[in-house]
Formats: structure tokens, sequence, C-alpha cells
């Protein structure tokens, strides 16, 4: 049954043989000292998590209706543009990690993580909350994964070329990122969708905007824990605690959107178009109205 189990399941094969090529590629390097193998052993940390990831939400979606290449192009795409807009704007706004600075940290990303979600969903082909959900898990974890490469190029340059160094940052930041960027990403554009599937039309509510800001709250804490100096037990306390309400948050909005039944395209079609019609029998009635 486990065999069986686990040559179904095309997560398990890419944590399974990511693993495999990490610890290789790490092996290599270790035993040559060849630094060629830096750019390998970074790409493989970087990446090994956030694709089984993607690829486990993926598989276990009621309904997926979303090409793989699509969902790739997600991963990719957006979380480069969300990497090179947070950039920009961490540039042009940023001055002190305190507080105030990492509550900006935390608007900043979560906005430029919604950049190519937010044209998927402006676009409309796709109309399950599992969509948004799946949409927002790939970007966010995209943004995740690219991050995790310049964190890890930079422990190599600050370290002056110490694996071990390297190691750390990969291994820390891989296990973690389920819990972060795509849990916040994910928060939101589920929401996003959902809404717009019980309104039959683009709603930005207050279910929306506080998901929005649950995201920014999320992100601002686990940043507050995780780089300011404060005791172990409290940098630790928090920081699994925020990773419980994330998770716990995304998981909740993920059996939600698997509970509810996907509505044939042509239908959903009709129910818009009814939608439409309704709402111009209102406004012209509200018209004949005002004319009496």
């Amino acid at each position: 049954m486990i065999s069986s189990y686990i040559f179904r399941k095309a997560w398990i094969w890419i944590l399974l043989v990511g693993v495999l090529l990490f610890f290789g590629a790490n092996a290599a390097l270790r035993w040559t000292g060849n630094p060629n193998f830096f750019p390998t052993v970074i790409m493989l940390g970087a990446f090994i998590v956030p694709l089984a990831y993607v690829v486990f939400f993926y598989e276990h979606v009621r309904d997926r209706n979303i090409p793989v290449l699509l969902l790739g192009v997600c991963f990719l795409v957006g979380g480069a543009l969300g990497i090179i807009a947070a950039g920009f704007l961490h540039y042009a706004v940023l001055r002190e990690a305190d507080l105030l600075g990492l509550l900006k940290i935390g608007i900043i990303e979560e906005s430029s993580k919604l950049i190519l979600p937010i044209l998927l969903f402006l676009a409309w082909r796709f109309h399950h909350q599992a969509d948004g959900l799946l949409f927002g898990i790939s970007a966010g974890m995209g943004f995740a994964a690219l991050e995790t490469m310049g964190y890890g190029l930079a422990a190599l340059i600050e370290s002056q070329g110490d694996p071990a160094a390297v190691e750390q940052v990969l291994l820390i930041r891989g296990l973690l990122s389920p819990a972060g960027h795509a849990a916040w990403t994910g928060i939101v554009c589920a929401v996003l969708w959902g809404e717009r599937v019980k309104f039959r039309r683009v709603t930005i509510n207050a279910r929306v905007l506080g998901a929005f800001v649950l995201a920014v709250v999320l992100h601002t804490a686990w940043n507050a824990f995780s780089l300011f100096r404060l005791p172990d037990a409290l940098t630790y306390t928090g920081m699994i605690t925020v990773g419980i309400l994330s998770l716990g948050t995304l998981l909740a909005l993920y059996h939600q959107a698997r509970l509810t039944p996907a509505v044939p395209v042509a239908l959903e079609n009709l129910l818009d178009l009814a939608a439409e019609g309704d709402e111009q029998a209102t406004l012209l009635h509200q018209e004949g109205n005002s004319k009496k």
C-alpha cells in the first residue's frame, strides 16, 4: 500500500530525488573543493521544497483545471515579478529595519507577490476557489525560492566560501518556506477567488481586505521574531505560533475549496450573463421609477 502510494505521488518523487541530488552536489563540493558546484547546491536547496509543495497541492485539489505549464509560469514568472518589484520598492521606501520598517516590508512583499495572480484573476479563465489558492501558493513559493537563492549567495559571500554557512541558510529557509510566503499569498488568493465566485463579480470586500491584512500581519510578525534580538525561547515560540496560524488558515481554506464543487465553464458563463441581466433590469427599473 505504501509503495503504491509513493509511485502515484509526484511530489514525493520530486522531494526524494531532489534531496538526493542536493546531497550529491554538496558532497561533490566538499570532496573536490570546486566552487563551480555552489550554483547547483544553492539552486537545488532553494527549489526542492517549494516545487514539491506546489505539486502536493496541485495533486490534492478537487478539480485540476489549471494546466501544469501555467502553474509553472506562475511559479517562476510570478515569483520573479514579485522579487523584482519588491526589490525596487525596498530600495525606494525602506530606511530602517525597525517594526515600522518590517511592516512596510510585509505590505511591499505581499503586494508584489500578487502581481501575476491578480492578472490571472482579472482574466477569469479559472473560476474555482482552489484555482486561486493554487495560483497564490505557486507565486508565493516561486518568490520564496528565488529569495532563498539570494540569501544563499549572500551567505556564500559573507562567509568567504564556507559551505556550512550556505547549507544552514538553505536548510532553515527550505524547511520553513511552506509556513511563509506560500501560505500568506495562498490565503489572500483563495479568499479573493472565493468572494468573486460567491458574488459573481469582482469583489473587494471586508473579507478580502481582512485576508490581505492578516497576511501582512503574519509576515511582519514572522520577520520580527526572526530578525530582532530576542531570547531564543521567545523567538522559537513566536515563529512556531506564526507558522501554525499561517498553515492552519491556509489548510482551512484548502479544505473549504476541496468541498466546493466546480461549476462547468459553460454554466458559469450562463450564470454570469444572468447576473448581468439582473443588474441591467434593476437599473432600468430604478430609472423608470425616477422618471415618474
